[in-house]
């Protein structure tokens, strides 16, 4: 056992008293040490019942013969995070998440790891940590939020913020508001859309690092308790086998996942983790080819934001495995990969039947022929922009506008809500990528101010910052190269000309190469925004969007 490195022999009997001290037992001590890394914790909606689901992993590790040893990860609640500073420590708290969870991990040598995560950087920042570890290691989150219902119809937290929109627009009075604000978010658990928890727990099903229903069984069902006792009996059965982590994430099990991830619809920020968690298996993955795999993938999902469905709907209609197994119709899986279930994924999905073709399309009748998430290039992105096609609508498939430029969220959010933007312009929010910001901000506050000012169908938004899973409409993230280290979007002044062509996968700023150029030699960068702390250390270090905004000691 890897744990006899703290427990076993004559040296190791000071680290036993040290576990004396903790109450465990010489049987406990015989048994190998399992580490259950919870983010259970109080100010994050989807982790506050992870106390629960940590006690229930715990019995079962206990129940197949291993000794179970809870240690923590940090979570952020981007919702509560949005739209002020604290933005900027929510994306690269996936990486604390990493490494905070190698270090625990390494230091006490344990000889498996249940992940107990459940919203936006926690599943992607332990998915990291496990391919690190590399021992066999299970997920199991907490679940989605059950949708909200306002006036008799399903509604969640992108409904809230566009409601803030509404007002400003003065279609919505404060009393509606605030009926709003008391029912989009009625139960605990990862809020309800295909917003970033929920995309990155279901892609946990198809890298094979999650048993079934992890991505979509509701936090409130006994059922999610049930899922996570097996998940401690299977860990377990992964040790017996020694099946690990490097064996499951394979660059064709990460392949599976974007094939999935454009059926489904996930969340932009998806094509922020994927290369992520590949780059930890060593792996330098190309957003661009994103395109050869949506081109072939069609989309079979509309849920919150895109449409009227949510995950709980998902869950009934046969999950992920039921997504999945629609695509094995047309061949788009590799369905010999290896699974947490010592099984393939062929085996797993065998036979899961889609029982609702209105949540599920058929292959046969998708929402498109072509996947959810677009990566667009041209002079304005050379190294690629990232939009859910899935959640724009026909008349912004191709739109042409003047550029509304702002160097930081705010402003922009001052003059959407002060009406200073019109139907036809292209908002353009620069400085806030993962070294400008620092800590690339979700813009869920703006898009949303657009949607609710009913401005969703007519006006464009583009940044080097991205957006939340909650955002819709023609919302152009991860522009790369950044702003901050003279990436054209850097050069883009107000009024200037933007093309967009999603079918293309262009973008386009109409202005010469030749004034590009004069305007290049003309930029300066800009003094960093933070110069002390994490967040200078995490610019100092951070790569762009493009390569997943990944952490590398700068050559």
């Amino acid at each position: 056992m890897r744990s006899d490195a703290v427990k076993t022999g004559m040296q190791q009997a000071p680290h036993r008293s040290l576990f004396n001290a903790l109450g465990m037992t010489k049987e406990e001590l015989e048994r190998p040490l399992v580490g259950i890394v919870s983010s259970y914790n109080e100010i994050v909606p989807g982790h506050m019942n992870l106390d629960k689901i940590v006690d229930a992993v715990k019995l079962g590790v206990a129940m197949a013969g291993g000794t179970p040893i809870m240690f923590p990860a940090i979570a952020v609640c981007d919702g509560i995070a949005m739209g002020h500073t604290g933005m900027k420590y929510s994306l690269v708290t996936r990486d604390l998440i990493a490494d905070s969870t190698e270090a625990m991990a390494m230091a006490h040598q344990f000889d498996a790891l249940v992940m107990v995560p459940n919203c936006d950087k926690n599943v992607p920042g332990l998915l990291m940590a496990a391919a690190r570890i590399n021992v066999p290691t299970v997920f199991v989150s907490g679940g989605p939020m059950l949708a909200g219902r306002v006036h008799g119809q399903k509604r969640s937290l992108s409904s809230m913020f566009e409601a803030v929109g509404s007002y400003s627009a003065g279609t919505m009075t404060a009393e509606e508001v605030e009926e709003f604000e008391n029912k989009v978010c009625p139960t605990c658990g990862s809020c309800s859309g295909m917003y970033t928890a929920n995309s990155m727990n279901c892609l946990t099903e198809v890298l094979g690092m999650g048993l079934k229903g992890n991505g979509t069984i509701p936090a409130v069902y006994s059922e999610r308790i049930k899922l996570a006792k097996h998940a401690g009996m299977q860990v377990m059965e992964m040790y017996r086998q020694n099946i690990r982590p490097r064996d499951i994430m394979t660059k064709d099990a990460i392949m599976n996942a974007l094939t999935v991830d454009m059926a489904l619809g996930c969340s932009t920020n998806s094509m922020l983790h994927l290369p992520a968690i590949a780059h930890e298996i060593g792996w330098d993955f190309d957003i661009t080819f994103a395109n050869e795999v949506s081109a072939k993938t069609p989309n079979l999902c509309h849920l919150a934001p895109a449409g009227p469905t949510y995950i709980e709907d998902l869950n009934e209609a046969g999950g992920v495995y039921a997504v999945m197994n629609e695509l094995t119709k047309k061949d788009l899986l590799n369905l010999d990969c290896m699974t947490v279930t010592g099984k393939t994924v062929g085996e797993n999905i065998k036979d899961c039947e889609n029982r609702n073709p209105e949540v599920i399309r058929p292959v046969e009748n998708p929402y498109s022929q072509t996947g959810g998430l677009a990566v667009l290039t041209g002079n304005l992105a050379p190294d690629g922009g990232v939009v859910k096609r899935s959640a724009v609508c026909e008349e912004m498939m191709m739109h042409e506008g003047p550029a509304r430029v702002f160097d930081c969220e705010e402003d922009a959010i001052d003059a959407i809500k002060g009406g200073k933007i019109v139907a036809g312009d292209v908002v353009v929010i620069r400085y806030e990528g993962p070294k400008g910001g620092p800590g690339m901000r979700e813009m869920l506050n703006p898009t949303s101010a657009i949607a609710g000012m009913g401005l969703g169908s007519s006006v464009a938004l583009i940044t080097d910052g991205r957006f939340s899973g909650a955002s819709r409409g023609a919302s152009i993230g991860h522009i790369s190269p950044e702003a901050a280290v003279g990436g054209p979007i850097a050069l883009v002044k107000e009024g200037d000309i933007i093309r967009i062509n999603i079918p293309e996968n262009k973008l386009e700023l109409a202005v010469s190469e030749a004034e590009m150029d004069k305007r290049k030699a003309e930029w300066q960068p800009r003094e960093p925004k933070v110069n002390t702390g994490y967040l200078a250390r995490y610019a100092a270090m951070v790569t762009s969007g493009n390569r997943g905004a990944v952490l590398e000691i700068q050559k």
